[in-house]
């Protein structure tokens, strides 16, 4: 593990194909294993009509009667990314946890920008909330306790998610490394909002800070500049609204590529926080006042 974490410092907060690529390598073996033991319980279930509205469930292990419902949004800078699934380890290594944990891991796929705009992100996922709703106990899940994750524009779509719909039909939320308003919007995320004017009306940041649901928020030591004072940002402002701090980690030894791969490995911090974060408020501890 020592070494993973000498890898990771040396590339600091780097992002791009170069740095993803490397960062995949550190965990290969391990999330192969994990793969092997976990397999994909249901896949490319569809949850609405595009080809991308597709979903993978991996069934709770050793675990009678409805489970918690975690549910997965991966990352990709609102451009790409996909759920993964038996052969490609990548965001599935999160349902696989999930399951390992005794709940019901789905992971998903969503529209892309350029093609598809704010808020088809968020859009997406509530057509995921609502198909479970009316299917996860077919499938060994508890409708009533679904629990929404996501990393990096995963996060985005999340928080745009408590935006759209609000949290009646959710009982937490998990955002790692996501952006929600406290920055100024960099050129590249226009692909998804569009006109940069349109941003303070688009962004999820009031939605995210004001709402009583139960979060749990992550930044990594590693990720890039933007990403830390959004979540500094994002703490500061609940603190400012509820006279308390959420939960939240920030994961040292890790960058923003990173703390979505490790889950499911022998550096069982982050995937601890998530795991007692799901059970807590599946239970009812925890929840604001």
């Amino acid at each position: 593990m020592s070494d993973i974490r000498h890898a990771i410092a040396a590339m600091r907060t780097g992002l791009g194909p170069e740095v993803l690529v490397q960062c995949r390598a550190l965990f290969d073996a391990e999330q192969s294993a994990l793969q092997a033991a976990v397999p994909v319980t249901q896949g490319d279930i569809a949850y609405g009509p595009h080809e991308r509205h597709r979903l993978d469930i991996y069934a709770p292990v050793d675990i009678i009667g409805p489970a918690p419902v975690l549910v997965f949004v991966h990352g990709g800078g609102f451009l790409k990314g996909n759920k993964g699934g038996a052969d490609a380890w990548p965001n599935a290594n999160v349902g696989r946890m999930a399951a390992q944990a005794g709940f019901a891991g789905v992971v998903i796929n969503y529209r892309l920008a350029p093609d598809h705009m704010w808020p088809a992100g968020a859009q997406d996922v509530a057509a995921v909330v609502a198909w479970l709703k009316a299917n996860a106990a077919q499938h060994g899940g508890d409708p009533d306790r679904i629990v929404l994750a996501g990393t990096s524009a995963g996060a985005v779509h999340v928080a745009g998610y408590l935006k759209l719909m609000g949290d009646a039909d959710i009982c937490g939320a998990v955002l790692l490394s996501g952006l929600y308003g406290y920055t100024p919007l960099d050129q590249r995320d226009l692909a998804y909002y569009g006109d940069a004017a349109l941003y303070a009306d688009r962004m999820p940041m009031d939605a995210v800070a004001a709402t009583t649901l139960p979060l749990l928020i992550a930044c990594a030591q590693y990720d890039p500049p933007r990403f830390q004072a959004e979540f500094v940002g994002l703490m500061q402002d609940r603190l400012a609204r509820h006279g308390a701090l959420p939960r939240a980690v920030i994961m040292t030894g890790h960058n923003h590529y990173t703390m979505p791969m490790h889950l499911g490995t022998a550096d069982r911090r982050l995937a601890d926080e998530i795991c007692a974060f799901v059970r807590d408020i599946s239970n009812g501890i925890g929840e604001m006042m």
